[in-house]
């Protein structure tokens, strides 16, 4: 059984060598988790779903482990749907599958890429401990699986992304995205890290 809910985040790259400034002046520093990641992306062999800004993988390792679809709603949010790990391995979970069969058209869906992520997570919450923004500072390896012998490409980003669409929560994301540019961190000019993957070539 799959859920959803609207996600609401900024994407950042930084230099290897850049400092996680103080995020205590966007909402109160609750903790602070270290996760390994491993991510399968699924496609077409053409690539329809990253054409049209959707993301598909499964994903192991931290709090939201599963099946995630992504599909874009307006700039810098996205419904996100979520199915269980037991739901399939190499093969799409048939309810995720349906909610893009007018993009794929009948083409398989394959493996196309795969992103280890070394992630710091921050969290914001509120006065009542609510969860406001999270923060989380990515290391990526990502290795594309339709380029034998190509050596992975690495990079660092970060993601702030909004625990609700309350405007108390989009507020403190803002200001925590306000905190880390002037710490020195860019805009990506990418939507997701397939799509950086994808675009390098």
């Amino acid at each position: 059984m799959s859920n959803s809910h609207l996600e609401t985040e900024q994407k950042y790259e930084a230099d290897p060598g850049f400092t996680l400034p103080d995020l205590g002046a966007a909402a109160a520093v609750a903790g602070t988790q270290r996760y390994l990641l491993h991510a399968t992306y699924f496609d077409t062999d053409d690539l329809a779903l990253n054409s049209r800004g959707v993301t598909l993988r499964r994903r192991t390792g931290g709090a939201d482990a599963g099946w995630h679809l992504k599909l874009p709603v307006r700039t810098g949010t996205r419904q996100e749907v979520h199915a269980p790990l037991d739901e399939g391995t190499d093969e799409v979970p048939a309810e995720l599958a349906a909610q893009v069969a007018q993009i794929t058209a009948g083409r398989r869906l394959r493996p196309i890429a795969t992103l280890d992520t070394e992630r710091t997570m921050v969290t914001l919450a509120g006065p009542a401990g609510a969860v406001l923004a999270e923060v989380a500072d990515d290391r990526v390896t990502a290795t594309r699986l339709d380029r034998p012998g190509r050596q992975p490409t690495r990079w660092r980003e970060i993601e702030v992304e909004a625990g609700s669409q309350d405007p108390a929560a989009l507020s403190a994301a803002e200001q925590a995205g306000m905190l880390l540019r002037r710490a020195g961190a860019r805009p990506s000019s990418e939507g997701s890290k397939l799509a950086r993957l994808l675009g390098s070539g």
